[in-house]
């Protein structure tokens, strides 16, 4: 965590080096680019001390080599927008739909975002209630007349005195009814 700014902005702390520069030193503890405007890559640094970094900013020139035409395109304001892009992705989103479908544009962005609105609704069912719901079939927008319809419809094709004493079903048959016991103490159902 860093305590306070330091008063030489740039300094890396702990240099161990000497200045590049031939001759000098004192430690290289700020860096210095070797050429300027390569933006292809992280670029080639060297470690400069204090005075000989401030000689370096005092004669660096970032438009040293450049055409007055390129000059006034990189201090354009849109300077660097041209490159292509990818595409944004939908995110989940539904297709957008189109414009002239709609007399207000927030009904059309409505509509794009329908079903993320419809996924992000809270159910009324906690987490044991879903399971039981997909057991019997069922989603989590049915009402106590449907549970208990879909319950009898399973418990007659289950049972082994209604479909004829087949007992391969005993397992199906105990979980629906399990699933039916705890969905009818719902609190969705009250």
């Amino acid at each position: 965590m860093a305590t306070k700014q330091s008063r030489l902005h740039g300094r890396v702390e702990g240099a161990r080096a000497n200045c590049a520069v031939p001759g000098c030193g004192a430690p290289g503890e700020f860096k210095a680019p070797l050429q300027p405007a390569n933006f292809d890559g992280p670029g080639a640094w060297r470690f400069l001390c204090l005075d000989h970094v401030r000689e370096h900013n005092a004669k660096y020139n970032f438009f040293q080599g450049m055409s007055t035409d390129e000059i006034t395109r990189a201090q354009h304001p849109l300077a660097g927008w041209d490159r292509p892009s990818r595409r944004f992705a939908a995110n989940g989103a539904d297709p957008p739909p189109r414009w002239s479908d709609f007399a207000d544009p927030l009904d059309a962005i409505s509509g794009r975002f329908g079903r993320v609105r419809e996924a992000a609704r809270p159910s009324r069912f906690n987490k044991p209630e879903l399971q039981a719901l997909s057991v019997l079939g069922l989603g989590d927008d049915v009402d106590r007349h449907a549970l208990r319809q879909t319950y009898s419809t399973l418990v007659r094709r289950y049972h082994p005195d209604k479909n004829g004493g087949d007992r391969s079903h005993e397992a199906r048959l105990t979980a629906v009814i399990e699933a039916y016991q705890l969905l009818r103490k719902s609190a969705a159902f009250a």
